[in-house]
């Protein structure tokens, strides 16, 4: 997933919405499979997902939030 591969492996941080956001990311299995963990600095509002790369496609994974809004922050996120 492109959007998904702009951001670096590790922390970061981000823009979103007008809100800074600290943004941690992991790849695990010779890059097959990604968390990501985004929390925006001094509010309470996230985004958590997992991406799973399978032979046929990916497999996006929200966590506990609907995946328009993991998508729309994927597009929109200003490192």
């Amino acid at each position: 997933m492109k959007t998904l591969e702009r951001i670096p492996e590790g922390y970061s941080i981000g823009r979103y919405l007008g809100k800074r956001y600290g943004i941690s990311k992991a790849v695990f299995n010779q890059g097959k499979s990604v968390k990501l963990y985004a929390e925006a600095l001094g509010d309470t509002d996230f985004v958590s997902l997992n991406y799973y790369s399978t032979q046929k496609a990916g497999l996006l994974k929200p966590c506990e939030m609907p995946k328009e809004k993991v998508l729309h922050f994927l597009k929109n996120v200003e490192l």
